[in-house]
């Protein structure tokens, strides 16, 4: 049987990083439990709303923020505030598929492209590496805004 899972994220910026991410996946933000965020509305403004409405101080409103598919195909993605600053490299990390099928000077094309994208929105790009046929075609390797490493495939 398989399951369903959710990616977290531990970061300074709840809300900032699950902004970024919500940019780089296509994904939007939900809003609280049973509670629709009309189209064109800033779903922060919603959640605000909602924890005051329950009593969260304000301090502690940006402890925790989430991003979903809105397909539903994708994992849930979760982003909880830690202290704590990054400070080695990822064991684990996301491969975002930016060029699928696409090989050789047009897929690196389209990586370099989504790169300058993600650089705008505050990610760094790390590392080119070059296709090497038959066993990889190509990728970039970038760090979002609080240093986690992903690439871009």
């Amino acid at each position: 049987m398989s399951r369903d899972v959710q990616i977290t994220f531990d970061a300074h910026d709840p809300r900032a990083l699950s902004t970024f991410w919500r940019d780089v996946l296509g994904y939007v933000h939900p809003g609280p439990p049973g509670v629709e965020v009309p189209e064109g509305t800033d779903p922060f403004t919603v959640w605000d709303e909602f924890l005051a409405r329950v009593g969260v101080p304000p301090e502690e409103r940006n402890t925790r923020s989430a991003i979903e598919d809105p397909e539903g195909k994708g994992p849930r993605v979760f982003f909880q505030k830690v202290p704590e600053d990054k400070d080695a490299k990822n064991r684990v990390h996301l491969d975002v598929r930016v060029a699928p099928g696409l090989q050789g000077d047009e897929r690196m094309a389209a990586l370099e492209a989504e790169s300058d994208r993600l650089v705008a929105r505050g990610a760094k790009r790390l590392r080119r590496f070059e296709p090497e046929p038959p066993m990889s075609t190509g990728f970039l390797v970038m760090a979002d805004p609080e240093g986690n490493e992903f690439c871009l495939d």
